[in-house]
């Protein structure tokens, strides 16, 4: 089944410094940004949340779908499958931003693990009326249960590498930032005994992150950023961030496994 729709949703934020600052220090940089300066690629992952009461959420800490962008599938596990960013303009921090956001597939298939399915969002963030930053979201759902894929093997030419390592701090933090519920991130029973994992899960958003930073710090400015999640990598893994001068860029994990490949822009 393939689903196209217009379903929107529209956020307003002012993109508070000090929610900039909290994630520099969750990231461990110098927490520096003031009001009026450009937000570093992807920081507005910390602004425009989607709030919603208890009884909203269902039971692995996300908002209950159906009803707005994610239709109801009958599939209980979800999974942020990858995305791609384009950066038009820096966001600046202290400003008034507009995130619009539009439900642009739905697509149903079928899989080792059994039925999945995969929506597209695309957010649209415009600032001083002007659109600064398109995200295209890849969500996976998938049925509860079942074996997790064969991860592939991360490649082994990198020209820079450096490593990260996590910590259940690290990852409380970045979702209270990125106001992310969702319990295999903070909740070590709700993750190894409901979901599977070997442990609490690293976001695919925050390896993302690392890995926009790395590939900006190597590389210059970004104008584009496209990433994929291919192995879940656990805090308690430490990870070899990867980056390749023709912009490629990849999570190795500490067997060797492929955890998430991307390509800078």
């Amino acid at each position: 089944m393939s689903l196209t729709s217009h379903a929107a949703q529209t956020v307003f934020d002012v993109l508070d410094p000090a929610r900039a600052r909290a994630l520099q220090a969750t990231l461990g940089l110098s927490p520096s940004i003031s009001e009026g300066d450009a937000l570093p690629p992807f920081f507005h992952q910390a602004h425009f949340w989607d709030a919603r009461v208890a009884g909203d959420l269902g039971e692995d800490g996300h908002p209950k779908v159906g009803g707005g962008l994610i239709p109801q599938m009958g599939l209980p596990r979800r999974m942020w499958a990858g995305g791609r960013v384009e950066f038009r303009r820096p966001l600046c921090a202290g400003t008034p931003a507009e995130r619009r956001s539009f439900r642009e597939s739905v697509e149903s298939k079928s899989g080792r693990s059994g039925a999945l399915a995969f929506v597209t969002l695309r957010h649209e963030i415009h600032q001083d009326g002007d659109l600064r930053v398109t995200e295209w979201q890849r969500l996976v759902y998938r049925e509860a249960g079942g074996p997790a894929p064969e991860a592939p093997r991360a490649p082994g030419d990198e020209d820079v590498r450096e490593t990260a390592r996590f910590d259940a701090t690290m990852l409380f933090r970045y979702s209270a930032l990125t106001f992310n519920g969702h319990r295999i991130h903070y909740d070590l029973d709700y993750a190894t005994k409901a979901e599977g994992y070997g442990g609490l899960v690293v976001h695919g958003p925050l390896l993302a992150q690392l890995l926009m930073l790395l590939a900006e710090r190597q590389g210059g400015p970004l104008a584009s950023f496209e990433f994929r999640a291919t192995s879940a990598l656990t805090c308690a893994e430490a990870a070899v961030l990867c980056w390749r001068r023709d912009g490629s860029c990849w999570v190795r994990g500490p067997d060797g496994r492929l955890c998430m490949e991307a390509r800078a822009g």
